[in-house]
């Protein structure tokens, strides 16, 4: 026990993973100067649920916080899809949320994007098409990027918006 105190006292609490904290910081550099390039240095994402279990939010709020922080690299989530220029849409497409999706899309100005997050969105989910379930999403949306996971991690999630970022 006195060595794990001794240990601890040296160090610290350690929470983050060294490795990914030098590839986020490889990443950030790039993500800023993409955003600064292709948007003017601002991004802004409205985030949609379309019918999930709210995993996937769980996930993206934890981009807000101190050691993710994408405000810094200036991305931002806004509440209104009038701001936005990309959409993110989570969860599987059910039949009452369509038309509200749908229109949170029409509001987007052009040029827009739409990023499906996690594994409900393009029916990776163990849920089967029924009678309540509209889905895929790409039936009804054109999906310019999809992020993978159920849910997907924080890191995922960013490397996600970097490949999002480099295709358009």
């Amino acid at each position: 026990m006195i060595r794990f105190w001794n240990r601890r006292f040296k160090t610290g609490t350690l929470t983050e993973n060294p490795e990914i904290d030098k590839e986020l910081r490889i990443i950030r550099k790039e993500m800023k100067n993409l955003v600064k390039k292709k948007f003017a240095g601002s991004l802004a994402i409205r985030m949609v649920d379309s019918g999930s279990c709210n995993a996937c939010e769980a996930e993206c709020n934890a981009l807000s916080n101190p050691y993710y922080d994408l405000e810094r690299l200036g991305i931002y989530f806004v509440a209104s899809p009038r701001h936005a220029d990309v959409m993110l849409l989570s969860g599987v497409t059910t039949f009452n949320m369509t038309p509200h999706v749908l229109d949170a899309y029409r509001q987007i100005p052009e040029p827009k994007w739409v990023i499906s997050l996690g594994a409900c969105p393009v029916m990776e989910a163990p849920f089967e098409k029924t009678f309540a379930i509209n889905a895929p999403a790409g039936e009804h949306l054109p999906i310019a990027h999809h992020i993978p996971g159920c849910p997907p991690e924080p890191i995922d999630i960013i490397r996600g918006f970097l490949a999002f970022l480099r295709k358009i």
